[in-house]
């Protein structure tokens, strides 16, 4: 399936999904040194975002979690592209000097899809492929 979006940061990544219906903050719901969800309250706790292809609906919190996405990236352990229903500064400024592709302008029902879904983002054609929905 092919879903039209709006490209925030440029480039493509293709991998497994890592979903939640939670906003993210990137300072306090994800340790920058191990990229793992350390929020007990969040849905993802205990997941680590890394390698992932990250749905979420949008970012929360301080402007300090641009440079945690930032400093993610640096350590290899940032995920490889972001999907938000409607992204914001933080996020949006966090993918762009971190070189991850991020889109937005999607339906809610992108939260529905599966983790470890294959999913490829292509930010500057503008479009989402997903290989496969929730039943």
């Amino acid at each position: 399936m092919e879903i039209k979006c709006h490209r925030i940061a440029s480039g493509s990544a293709r991998g497994q999904s890592l979903v939640t219906r939670d906003a993210i903050s990137f300072l306090g719901n994800v340790d920058a040194n191990t990229g793992m969800v350390v929020d007990p309250a969040h849905e993802l706790f205990g997941q680590c975002i890394a390698g992932k292809v990250l749905i979420f609906p949008g970012g929360k919190g301080s402007t300090v979690g641009s440079y945690v996405i930032y400093q993610l990236k640096k350590r290899g352990l940032a995920p490889i592209a972001m999907i938000n229903i409607r992204s914001e500064p933080i996020v949006a400024v966090g993918a762009i000097i971190s070189g991850i592709p991020l889109v937005d302008r999607v339906e809610e029902e992108i939260l529905q899809v599966k983790n470890g879904t294959l999913v490829e983002v292509d930010a500057d054609l503008g479009l989402v492929r997903i290989s496969e929905w929730i039943d």
